[in-house]
């Protein structure tokens, strides 16, 4: 088969378009004909080196990826039968191989693909899909709301916006550019601006007509998670998915003190890791998620954005998603 490789950490080029053996899928699991497989922000990260108490360095070489979708096309020892040619997705979890034509996880892992639902759009929910749901789950969101959302043209972002709406709310999405911004509006948000704009923030005001946000989901933090917290009135609440403004493996620039909190009678919070385990119930919770989220998907009440790039292109790929140049979720096609 035909894979990207990882022989060094480094910049995008070091993602090599290469032939590899095929995988042989051991007991109790499934191989994949891979026809969609999931590209992340933080696997540009895990590309040059960066590793953390949860995401370790790979040994090299390494194909990257954790997720897949496609056709089962060889079966393991112990593996029903009837799994044969059924047409599933799966987050791999913690285990790389998805930059490839073929992969191999546990057959617990998989989900079957509803009719209607392509493989592509599959890679945005099992992965973007579930947590979008699970950063939700930290707020009932109904008509009385106003929601700002800061990526709104990214995987999670895009989601978010489309889950707001479907609760009643009153959304304001942030992007990067008109492009991007056309989008957002065009994914039906009530106000969509540019947030490169210095403008925007005045205009956003004058959109709401005086209202004052109650919910902020961050994915960019800097000055525009400063900029849309200011938006927030009392009883508010700032949450935060991402920092993409800031980098990776640096961290949020943007935070508010105890006592900018307390005048304001806001909150903030990072969702990520700990506590979204702990909210939704661990790894079974979030493998809930995952079915939630492709149920919604294949009936039509979200529908992901999506950048497809070549797999052979993955270095293009890791390098348009670093300079911020694709919109929703970034998808290699073997």
């Amino acid at each position: 088969m035909h894979a990207v490789r990882l022989h060094a950490f480094g910049p995008a080029e070091n993602l090599v378009h290469e032939h590899v053996e095929d995988p042989v899928p051991g007991p109790g699991q499934v191989r994949i004909a891979v026809a969609a497989a999931g590209v992340h922000l933080l696997d540009t990260a895990l590309r040059s080196g960066y590793s953390s108490a949860i995401h370790t360095a790979a040994e090299l070489p390494t194909i990257p990826g954790r997720e897949v979708a496609g056709t089962v096309d060889a079966l393991g020892e112990g593996v029903d039968p009837s799994r044969l040619g059924r047409r599933v997705v799966a987050h791999l979890g913690m285990v790389p191989g998805g930059y490839a034509e073929l992969a191999v996880t546990a057959a617990e892992k998989v989900h079957e693909l509803p009719d209607g639902l392509g493989e592509a759009e599959a890679i945005a929910m099992v992965g973007t899909g579930r947590t979008t749901l699970a950063i939700l789950s930290f707020t009932e969101l109904s008509s009385k709301d106003v929601v700002v959302v800061t990526s709104a043209a990214g995987g999670i972002g895009a989601l978010l916006v489309q889950y707001a709406k479907n609760a009643g709310a009153t959304v304001l999405g942030l992007a990067g550019g008109p492009v991007k911004a056309a989008r957002v509006r065009a994914l039906g948000a009530d106000v969509a601006l540019d947030y490169n704009d210095p403008a925007w923030p005045d205009a956003a005001r004058e959109a709401l007509g005086g209202r004052a946000a109650t919910v902020v989901f961050d994915g960019v933090g800097g000055e525009a998670a400063r900029n849309a917290v200011g938006l927030l009135g009392p009883g508010g609440s700032h949450l935060v998915f991402g920092w993409s403004a800031d980098g990776v493996t640096e961290g949020p620039s943007f935070t508010l003190s105890e006592e900018e909190l307390a005048e304001r009678g806001i909150t903030s919070r990072n969702v990520l890791g700990a506590p979204m385990m702990e909210r939704v119930g661990g790894p079974e919770g979030m493998r809930r998620l995952e079915a939630a989220a492709l149920a919604d998907a294949a009936a039509g009440r979200v529908t992901p954005l999506v950048t497809r790039f070549p797999l052979a292109e993955a270095a293009e790929a890791h390098r348009a998603l670093e300079t911020r140049k694709t919109v929703g979720k970034v998808v290699l096609i073997p």
